[in-house]
């Protein structure tokens, strides 16, 4: 007996960590303290000595299926150039982009975006905070090799934004924290239409096509009430591969294919409490058959046709997202960060935010004065206009000190910024495009930085200033 009690504790211990994992996972500061980690670890990984040539190469290794024909006349490499860090990139990234589509699905069918009155001041805001960034970074590196990164500075990151919030608590009205959220997420719609239609390559129009055939053969599907998720799973990597080779950058696939996922249910509440109550008879009908301890064999077929039938009252398209946000937060994301974040610094001009070249512009100084002050800007000023012209309605219990402290933190970019670094400047020379493409990521981190440190510091501040006031 002695033997076991050790045994019990370890079982004990590690179920206690679990729950305590999950948890803390739920809190909406954890997965923005998790990607700063991440950072932290890339910045390590790629300037130590003894690990950044391991780390580089790690991203630069080759993933890819040889085919060769038996009479060797047909030689096929698939994908085209894929390797580790490509794979994060146009891969996994999809699944990130796919499930933000889901969100904006949501927010646009029953969230903060599903009327035009909720809709307006968000929307407004979030265009408001994609001009005067792209507008501030022009300005800065107009005529010169930099100035294709003008859509760098334009997104706001959700996960560090809403870090930010929930770690300030009641020093933020909840109607702006509402507005934040939802002016985030109309954001990341703006800035998935810019890499769309801004940050591809040369279009195949042929294979684009085929592309949207399948897409409509998917609407049809979805018309005609196909509730198995196999085809939509089918014809989305479908779409993902045509995608990758078209020219449109192979993310908005996912995003694409987010919108055509059903929405609707199986089950309505009259099929489902109909169904339910069914089977709670039979339940009862079957209990001590066959003297079985509960529940016995009947019982667990009856047990199983109710998960089935709860499983059907959910719509596909809340199931998909419920099933992938945790992978894609604690997972998808960290590791996006580990390989994007990871800036080898050569060059101590990539923290002089201010330095400018004639011929390579600055990307550091538009980068960071875009998110810095561009976003903030734009989103209080555009903003202002809306509620002026009265197309939308100041939030609730929120004064405008107090509006513009939270717009500072929309200056924080990280995840989309970042994201938009690695496919601005792919027409200059090799290492023009590294040298633009490091410091874009340093300014994005730095400009996030202190985005995120003047937004608190301001909401704190002006916190204290009202409590003075009503005192």
């Amino acid at each position: 007996m002695a033997k076991l009690i050790p045994v019990y504790t370890w079982n004990k211990s590690v179920v206690s960590f679990n729950k305590r994992s999950e948890r803390l996972s739920r809190q909406p500061w954890f997965q923005g303290v998790l990607l700063l980690a991440c950072v932290v670890v890339a910045m390590l990984l790629a300037n130590l000595p003894f690990t950044k040539h391991f780390y580089h190469a790690v991203l630069e290794t080759n993933l890819r299926v040889h085919l060769l024909s038996p009479d060797g006349t047909v030689n096929l490499f698939f994908p085209r150039d894929l390797t580790i860090e490509k794979f994060i990139n146009d891969i996994l990234m999809v699944v990130f982009f796919f499930t933000v589509g889901l969100e904006i699905r949501r927010e646009v069918a029953h969230g903060e975006l599903s009327s035009v009155k909720k809709a307006m001041l968000p929307v407004i805001a979030a265009f408001g905070g994609v001009v005067a960034p792209a507008l501030i970074y022009i300005f800065v590196n107009h005529g010169s090799a930099a100035a294709s990164g003008w859509g760098i500075p334009t997104a706001t990151d959700i996960a560090f934004a809403v870090c930010i919030l929930s770690v300030l608590d009641k020093k933020v009205p909840i109607s702006l924290k509402v507005f934040l959220t939802a002016l985030a997420i109309a954001d990341d719609l703006i800035a998935i239409l810019v890499v769309a239609i801004f940050y591809g390559g040369n279009i195949n129009f042929y294979l684009l096509g085929v592309a949207l055939l399948i897409i409509i053969f998917t609407l049809f599907l979805r018309k005609m009430g196909e509730k198995n998720m196999f085809p939509y799973i089918f014809n989305a990597i479908l779409v993902w591969a045509l995608f990758y080779y078209s020219g449109i950058h192979s993310t908005m696939s996912g995003v694409v294919m987010a919108f055509l996922i059903p929405s609707t249910s199986r089950y309505n509440r009259a099929q489902y409490l109909r169904k339910r109550n069914r089977y709670i008879a039979k339940l009862d009908e079957y209990e001590g058959l066959d003297h079985e301890p509960f529940p016995n064999g009947p019982q667990k077929h009856c047990l199983r046709k109710l998960e089935s039938i709860a499983h059907g009252t959910m719509d596909m398209s809340y199931r998909v997202e419920h099933a992938l946000t945790p992978w894609v937060n604690f997972l998808i994301m960290p590791i996006f960060a580990l390989a994007n974040a990871g800036v080898e610094i050569t060059d101590a001009s990539y923290f002089n935010i201010f330095a400018y070249d004639p011929a390579l512009g600055s990307v550091s100084m538009g980068i960071f004065l875009g998110l810095l002050l561009g976003k903030p800007i734009g989103i209080t000023l555009f903003s202002w206009l809306a509620i002026k012209l009265k197309v939308g309605a100041m939030p609730e219990h929120a004064s405008w000190k107090m509006f513009f402290a939270v717009a500072c933190l929309g200056g924080i970019g990280f995840t989309m910024s970042i994201f938009v670094d690695t496919l601005s400047f792919g027409n200059l020379l090799p290492e023009v495009t590294e040298h633009l493409r490091n410091a874009g990521k340093i300014a994005v981190l730095l400009g996030s930085l202190c985005a995120g440190l003047l937004g608190s510091a301001l909401i704190t501040l002006v916190n204290k200033l009202e409590k003075k006031a009503i005192a």
